[in-house]
């Protein structure tokens, strides 16, 4: 605890000193807004912890002069905005924060954010209408992932990795307005292309519905969760397609928190030689079917057009210790997008 504490006050007194004013710009739209906030380069290995609202950067880019720049573009029914009613404006509320240490640590540094909007004409507050309702339904999952620096702490700065090195992947998707998620990794593979063909070269990483079988050939496992809705695979740079351009694809899927089953699950290989359930070892029976065919009979889904998902990461570049420092890449390009 006290090591978070100064670790806080360090941080604190480093926004202090890059100035009283922090580099942020808003541009409010009609249903949405733009942010653009650009941090000094100490603050570029925490990339990962910059948040407006519950929502991460939707965009990421490294400057040459060493700092960041976070690009955040949403609209007001994300991000758990905030809307008021202030006489004749309508308001749209949220914050952009810093937060250094994992979710339920202290945030160190907050900066309002507000859209002001003039009241539509007529308008009428839904308590004195009686014919108004709401109406909810699942808006569509954001799903991130993101190759991180050695630390586990941000992004990593290059997409140049040293064979035998690990390499920490990790996913996310933004639960929004849904009951908990538990997102997993259903199937992974390294190709040398940025769209997989029938023909494509591939290293499968993860298969069987979440079975990590990299993990039987080396150094790999799943992390433990710091939430449900976030996955680490932490994976040891293997020889494939050496020197050449690397991309990793996988199907991330999200399902009921703790419906767990043999076609919903993380499973890795442990000291002991045996599979493991990442999320509860207690229940490493589902695992079991890892060495044969897992069953794709599956219980409720959140809703089975949005639980699953493509992603590709890359591109990477794995070498040898010689040649390190080539066809290095800043670290816009190594977050994953949808395909």
């Amino acid at each position: 605890m006290g090591t978070c504490l100064f670790f806080g006050a360090v941080i604190i007194a480093g926004f202090i000193a890059a100035g009283a004013e922090p580099d942020i710009k808003v541009v409010c739209a009609r249903d949405s807004v733009k942010v653009k906030w650009r941090v000094s380069s100490p603050f570029v290995p925490y990339a990962a912890r910059l948040f407006l609202g519950s929502c991460m950067p939707s965009k990421w880019q490294l400057l040459p002069s060493g700092d960041g720049e976070a690009f955040f573009d949403y609209k007001f029914s994300e991000c758990k905005f905030t809307k008021q009613i202030k006489g004749k404006n309508v308001v749209y509320k949220n914050e952009l924060s810093f937060r250094p240490q994992a979710k339920g640590r202290p945030v160190v540094f907050k900066q309002p954010i507000e859209c002001v909007y003039k009241r539509p004409e007529g308008w009428i507050p839904p308590f004195l209408n009686p014919g108004s309702g709401v109406s909810e339904g699942h808006s569509n999952l954001v799903f991130h992932m993101a190759l991180l620096n050695e630390q586990l702490t941000g992004v990593a700065k290059t997409n140049v990795i040293p064979l035998g090195s690990f390499m920490p992947i990790w996913a996310a998707v933004e639960q929004k307005s849904h009951q908990p998620l538990l997102l997993l990794m259903d199937e992974c593979v390294a190709a040398t292309t940025p769209k997989l063909h029938p023909g494509s070269n591939v290293h499968q990483i993860v298969g069987n519905h979440g079975c990590l079988f990299e993990s039987k050939r080396g150094n790999a496992v799943f992390l433990p969760r710091y939430h449900s809705s976030a996955i680490i695979l932490y994976i040891q740079a293997f020889n494939f397609g050496l020197g050449d351009e690397v991309y990793i694809h996988c199907n991330l899927v999200v399902w009921d928190d703790g419906a767990l089953g043999q076609s919903r699950k993380a499973c890795h290989v442990k000291e002991h030689g045996s599979w493991e359930l990442l999320d509860d070892p207690s229940q490493s029976s589902v695992c079991s079917c890892c060495d044969s065919v897992c069953s794709s009979k599956a219980r409720r889904s959140v809703d089975e057009s949005k639980s699953s998902y493509n992603t590709v990461l890359g591109p990477l570049v794995i070498k040898d210790q010689s040649g390190l420092m080539a066809n290095a890449t800043s670290v816009g390009s190594l977050s994953g997008g949808s395909l």
